[in-house]
């Protein structure tokens, strides 16, 4: 029995040891784990089986009062918070979006700001309100449907069941 007693107990320490890392994966799947951070967004956000999930179409900003747009900041700002509306009629809330995509445009000057889509977007996101970050892309693009829009947003939400 003596030569039985060291594999018994390496084989019962190596299933013990697969049940601990069996349920951590298990615990760490019931959960959104976000990884890379960055100063405005992760680069690899995990969504578990399980996760419920939203997408909110491409949308824009309203124009203004006086008929105008606004700058790419101002775009930025009031879609995002279009999106909150949205999100939070529907019992989500801006900590549970998990990617942006945003299409834009260059000015009439020609120039491309992505400083004020920044600005627009740090009002949203990596906030003492909501310090969750996306992942996000940006890409310029020639137009986009609506006259006067410089910036188009889509949204994917993921939240773990309650």
């Amino acid at each position: 029995m003596i030569k039985f007693k060291k594999p018994v107990v390496a084989v019962s320490t190596v299933f013990s040891l697969i049940a601990v890392l069996g349920l951590a994966a298990v615990a760490s799947a019931a959960e959104i784990v976000r990884t890379g951070e960055g100063r405005n967004f992760y680069n690899n956000i995990l969504i578990p089986a399980g996760a419920e999930t939203l997408y909110l179409s491409g949308s824009g900003a309203r124009p203004l009062e006086d008929g105008s747009w606004g700058d790419m900041e101002q775009q930025t700002i009031d879609t995002f918070a279009r999106f909150q509306e949205t999100l939070e009629s529907q019992g989500w809330s801006l900590e549970d979006i998990v990617q942006v995509r945003a299409f834009a445009v260059a000015g009439a000057d020609g120039e491309l700001d992505f400083a004020g889509f920044n600005a627009g977007y740090q009002k949203f996101f990596g906030t003492d309100e909501n310090p969750m970050k996306p992942v996000r892309s940006f890409v310029q693009i020639a137009g986009l449907v609506v006259d006067g829009w410089l910036i188009e947003i889509e949204i994917r939400a993921a939240k773990m069941p309650d």
